[in-house]
């Protein structure tokens, strides 16, 4: 039988108020009740609550849109004030050479006695500066190197694709080197990626950030059954099924990534120069989130206080290796693949 759209549309409003009603009666435990909710989802009382999939997939795009939204404009406002603090000193170190430049009455000796006493009063890397513009040769040198740090030049294995003007230099260069002193082949593939990326106007800083941005929130997914097998592990006796260590790793995820989204959203509303609050807010939820963490194991594994700090201990550690080893898988992938 066909849908009629009038049914269609009153299945869809009843399944989205559906939704926004487990989701906000499961909001409750998952934020102030540390390892009730999957006690109680475990427990079989199901029906008040959203599915532990679908709520991660939920906030998780939520968290990972509003990061990387602000890890964008961080690094945006990091480059423009970077370039007005270059400008800046540029016009003032201007005006000051050329205004000795101008004065006639002094010879040079004079005039170096003069810009010594100026840089005696200004910042070192205002003084830095104003070196550069006395020296006429220097100037192009140093606006470059201002110009390559703008654009956030970045290689794999150090420098090789700016030493050499094209890879069969560098890979001529390679070949009068002992065996011992040569790349290896992992790495002559990864600094030939760095001269196709030239040739595309990109640059391996750009290119890593794009693929971190697409492959992060995959990694963060397939990490979830990871954190299961390593709870499996460190609670062998507590004889839980895999399944139920892996509804208590979405859960702790998905408080995390709420967590951490709240905060996010704080910040958005304090000024940039108030770095006091910023830094409070940050040793706070450190904080918050080692007792979270500490609090949920304690509850959901019914362990004692000693044996759950000892337990949360190894497990942050084997957690902590997992990640960083899955963190490079991805920049090995990004790189790899990335055209």
């Amino acid at each position: 039988m066909k849908e009629s759209f009038g049914h269609m549309i009153t299945h869809a409003v009843s399944d989205y108020f559906h939704f926004d009603d487990q989701f906000f009666h499961t909001l409750k435990p998952l934020l102030f009740k540390p390892g009730k909710l999957t006690v109680e989802y475990l427990a079989g009382h199901r029906a008040s609550y959203l599915h532990p999939v679908k709520m991660y997939i939920f906030i998780s795009l939520i968290f990972f849109i509003l990061f990387f939204r602000n890890s964008k404009e961080e690094m945006i406002n990091v480059k423009h004030s970077k370039q007005s603090e270059q400008k800046g000193i540029h016009a003032a170190n201007q005006a000051i050479v050329e205004g000795v430049k101008l004065d006639t009455t002094l010879s040079a000796r004079q005039k170096k006695e003069v810009t010594d006493r100026i840089k005696s009063f200004l910042p070192a890397a205002a003084a830095k500066n104003m070196d550069a513009e006395l020296k006429k040769d220097s100037v192009r040198k140093a606006q470059q190197k201002v110009d390559d740090d703008d654009q956030g030049s970045f290689t794999f294995y150090g420098d090789d694709t700016n030493k050499y003007k094209t890879y069969d230099e560098y890979i001529a260069h390679q070949n009068t080197l002992p065996v011992v002193d040569r790349n290896n082949s992992l790495e002559n593939y990864m600094i030939k990626k760095n001269y196709d990326w030239k040739k595309q106007g990109k640059n391996a800083k750009e290119v890593l950030v794009e693929g971190i941005k697409h492959n992060t929130p995959k990694m963060m997914f397939l990490l979830l059954p990871m954190f299961g097998l390593i709870l499996k592990l460190a609670f062998l006796k507590n004889h839980k099924l895999y399944v139920e260590h892996m509804i208590y790793s979405i859960h702790l995820h998905c408080y995390l990534f709420l967590f951490l989204t709240i905060t996010m959203l704080i910040k958005i509303f304090i000024p940039a120069d108030w770095q006091g609050a910023i830094a409070l807010i940050n040793i706070v939820s450190l904080i918050v989130i080692i007792w979270y963490v500490y609090r949920s194991l304690r509850v959901f594994y019914n362990r004692s206080r000693w044996r759950t700090v000892s337990k949360m201990f190894g497990v942050s550690i084997m957690y902590l290796f997992v990640f960083s080893f899955s963190f490079i898988l991805i920049l090995l992938i990004t790189a790899i693949t990335s055209v």
